[in-house]
């Protein structure tokens, strides 16, 4: 079923492939992390811009490779419940 969204992937390490910016959050009209702990850093270091940003914590335990096939269909289904 398509929603007609675009997504972007970000991490928090300084080793992400694409490390998280000012520019992405503001690109942004929801922010999705898999755990409280990422939403807490994004707070701490980014506040000002994330003050009118809606923060999606989606409890998925973050021991997944990038692009897992487990990890796709895991979040597929956490988006669920916030695309309905």
């Amino acid at each position: 079923m398509g929603y007609g969204i675009h997504t972007r992937s970000a991490g928090t390490s300084r080793h992400a492939k694409h490390t998280l910016t000012v520019k992405d959050i503001a690109w942004a009209d929801c922010i999705c992390v898999m755990e409280q702990k990422y939403k807490i850093w994004m707070k701490e270091k980014f506040h000002k811009e994330l003050l009118h940003k809606k923060i999606i914590v989606l409890d998925i335990s973050d021991d997944y490779q990038y692009m897992d096939e487990d990890l796709i269909e895991i979040l597929k289904q956490s988006m669920q419940n916030h695309l309905d």
